[in-house]
């Protein structure tokens, strides 16, 4: 597939998309937020594809939205109602809440507004020492975006958001690693090595299919009302997963001390009741 504004690069089940904008500092657009969705949705579908790493091509991340013109045009040449109108960021951010596969931010540069907001649903952020982020919103005259309001408070916290966000206020990597929006700061040079690490180790010793059932286990929890659904959903995984050849390969590979080989795809060995949840219409 043929993009515009983003690379997509699969090496060693690993697949790279490379915000390729570097003279707009990575600026997003709307044909970016539709090169996004569908490079998700080719990676979820790619068995050969098992952890994605997103960066930026040049020295940002992505600067957030491009208001080179002047101004948000994609806003103001709508023809959609106040009703009908949904924001770009979403649109990408709930594609990336649906992953069946873990997502790592590897921010090599400034990632402000939505490109930052949209590393939110993503497993892991990785950020250059080097970086600033700003949820700058507030000081552009908007809002928060691209579902933020819910990411935003589960990662860091309410009063560590509310700082963020009121004041729109752009700081260090320091401060954003202390405040656990990123799980790591490293030099500029190491970020997409770092990423590239982590992504080795899922791929190398994990079960997909566990991995897919987990990662959904850890997003779809943090909305329910009682552990109780937890422990449903739990149950069901772990009975599934129990009685696969995965787990008998993960006992056996222990055993033996030797790197598992895990036979089940996503492609095909999903249970029958996942999803377990409604999805939600706009």
């Amino acid at each position: 597939m043929e993009f515009e504004q983003i690379k997509y690069e699969v090496s060693k089940q690993i697949l790279t998309i490379t915000l390729n904008r570097p003279e707009k500092l990575n600026g997003f657009t709307p044909v970016m937020s539709n090169e996004l969705k569908e490079a998700f949705n080719e990676a979820d579908s790619d068995d050969e594809v098992r952890v994605v790493i997103v960066t930026g091509a040049g020295r940002a991340f992505c600067a957030g939205d491009d208001i080179s013109s002047g101004g948000f045009e994609e806003i103001l040449q709508s023809n959609k109602t106040l009703e009908e109108y949904r924001d770009i960021g979403g649109n990408v951010v709930l594609r990336i809440y649906d992953m069946k596969k873990p997502v790592i931010a590897a921010i090599n540069g400034h990632a402000v507004g939505v490109g930052i907001t949209m590393t939110l649903p993503m497993d892991l952020r990785i950020l250059s020492d080097k970086s600033k982020v700003g949820f700058v919103f507030t000081r552009r005259g908007l809002t928060l975006e691209a579902c933020a309001s819910w990411f935003l408070p589960r990662i860091v916290g309410m009063t560590r958001a509310s700082e963020w966000v009121l004041t729109g206020r752009v700081f260090s990597a320091q401060e954003a690693y202390e405040g656990n929006l990123v799980s790591r700061v490293v030099p500029p040079e190491d970020v997409l090595k770092t990423a590239q690490e982590i992504a080795r180790e899922i791929i190398d010793n994990t079960s997909s299919v566990g991995v897919a059932l987990t990662r959904q286990l850890l997003w779809r929890m943090l909305g329910a009302d009682h552990p109780m659904e937890a422990h449903k959903m739990d149950s069901k995984c772990v009975y599934y997963m129990g009685r696969s050849v995965d787990a008998k390969e993960g006992v056996k590979s222990f055993l033996q001390k030797r790197t598992p080989i895990f036979k089940l795809k996503l492609s095909k060995d999903m249970p029958a009741f996942y999803p377990w949840w409604k999805d939600r219409t706009f």
